[in-house]
Parts: C-alpha cells; sequence; structure tokens
C-alpha cells in the first residue's frame, strides 16, 4: 500500500471508535429521514432485494444500514478494517445487515456489473487516484446503473482552527488535527477544484447524464447541531 494511503488508514482508524459512535446517533436522529429522501432522489424502487447496492467508503456503515433497512441488497466496503469491525458492530445493535469487507475503494475486487447502483460521501476528496476510482466504479455497475456521490471540497476547507463550534473535529486531539490537514496538504496537490474536475473525470472514463446539485448542503445541514457540517457539500449522479 502506497504511503498516502497508509497515512488516510492510520488516521481513520484513530477515529473509527468515536466516529462509530456519531454516526449510530446520526441513525437515530432526524438526519435519517434527510438523508433517506435524498438517496431517495435517484434510487431504483426497491425489487425484494433485487437492487444490488455498492457503499464505497462506508466507514462504520451509516449509509449501508439506511439502504438495507429499506430493502435493498447492500455491500459495503472500506480500507480501514477497523471501521468495518465498528460497522460490524453495530450490525449487531440494528440488527440489520449489509455485507461489510475491507476493500480498497479505488480498485474493489468484484466483477463486471456486479452492482446497479453505487453510493458514497464524503469519500472521494481523500482518494488519491480520483479517475482510477471512477474507472473501476464504472466497470462495477450495470448498463444504466447509477453513481450517487456526496462529497466536498474538503481539500480547499476552512482551516481546522476556524471551525464552528459545531463541528466534529472539535473534539480532535491536536495532534489528530494536524494529521488531517497533512492528508489535505498532500491531496490539494492532486487535485482541481470540484465539483468541476469530478464531471471531467467522470466523462472521461465512460459515464453519461452526469449532473451536480449543490443545494443538498441548505436541505441535509440547516441545523447547527452535532452533525453539522460547515464545507458545503455537493451532489454529483452519473449513468453508466
Amino acid at each position: 500500500m502506497e504511503e498516502l494511503k497508509k497515512q488516510i488508514v492510520s488516521y481513520w482508524s484513530q477515529r473509527a471508535e468515536a466516529f462509530g459512535d456519531q454516526r449510530l446517533r446520526e441513525y437515530f436522529d432526524e438526519k435519517h429521514e434527510e438523508w433517506l429522501r435524498e438517496l431517495r432522489r435517484y434510487l431504483p424502487d426497491v425489487e425484494s432485494g433485487k437492487t444490488r447496492i455498492l457503499d464505497v467508503g462506508t466507514g462504520t456503515g451509516f449509509f449501508a444500514f439506511l439502504l438495507a433497512g429499506e430493502g435493498y441488497r447492500v455491500t459495503g466496503i472500506d480500507l480501514t478494517e477497523d471501521m468495518i469491525v465498528k460497522a460490524r458492530e453495530t450490525a449487531e445493535k440494528l440488527k440489520i445487515f449489509p455485507e461489510f469487507l475491507v476493500m480498497d475503494a479505488e480498485e474493489p475486487s468484484f466483477g463486471e456489473e456486479s452492482f446497479d447502483v453505487i453510493v458514497t460521501r464524503n469519500l472521494t476528496w481523500s482518494l488519491p487516484h480520483l479517475k482510477r476510482a471512477y474507472r473501476s466504479w464504472h466497470r462495477l455497475l450495470a448498463p444504466g446503473g447509477i453513481l450517487i456521490n456526496f462529497d466536498a471540497d474538503y481539500c480547499r476547507e476552512t482551516p481546522a482552527e476556524h471551525l464552528p463550534e459545531h463541528h466534529a473535529h472539535k473534539a480532535l486531539s491536536e495532534g489528530t488535527l494536524r494529521e488531517y490537514e497533512a492528508i489535505k496538504g498532500k491531496l490539494r496537490r492532486t487535485q482541481q477544484e470540484r465539483p468541476t474536475w469530478d464531471e471531467a473525470l467522470l466523462r472521461e472514463v465512460g459515464f453519461s447524464d452526469i449532473r451536480v446539485d449543490t443545494s443538498v448542503w441548505e436541505r441535509i445541514y440547516a441545523r447547527k447541531d452535532e452533525f453539522y457540517n460547515p464545507t458545503p457539500i455537493f451532489t454529483i449522479t452519473a449513468r453508466a
């Protein structure tokens, strides 16, 4: 594994326990239904578990649990093993059982056309080789399948010391914050302005019907609660 990926895995390993606890609180919060409303804008109707969804960068499984709870057939993958361990623990608590696997988001080891939908949240900003990931995901989708990507231009966000009071990073140690800023600095050198860059990459690897929604941030983060994210997120969807 390349050094930057090792650093990213180390960072998320440190955060896995607290991150998972916060995502569980989010699951039982109003955010549960708010995120489902956003996802339903793009998802096909449930057909008795026939719709196959891959949650890339699942973390501790928030999206996977939302979607499996709706009846979809869900697999969640993450490169950080501690995140997957926490996701499996949460599955036992919720009695909802998506499949969880440790796997590299840039090159998931599934066969061609294995999924009808790929979803991801707050992942693509942290991928050192985003074009490689988009190409892999296009291969994994069945014809007409959809990619649903919620993300933000985090590498250009406000530095940590200027974050508002209601922000998850406020609880992080100084050392963890420094590591986060160091990762952003390395990734920033490889990225262009988003989501314009994403649109171009998606076209290059064969996606079509690419659409961007920048208003999702106002709907999801209207309240400054413990889940508040001051960095404007976007949704970008594309068809295989």
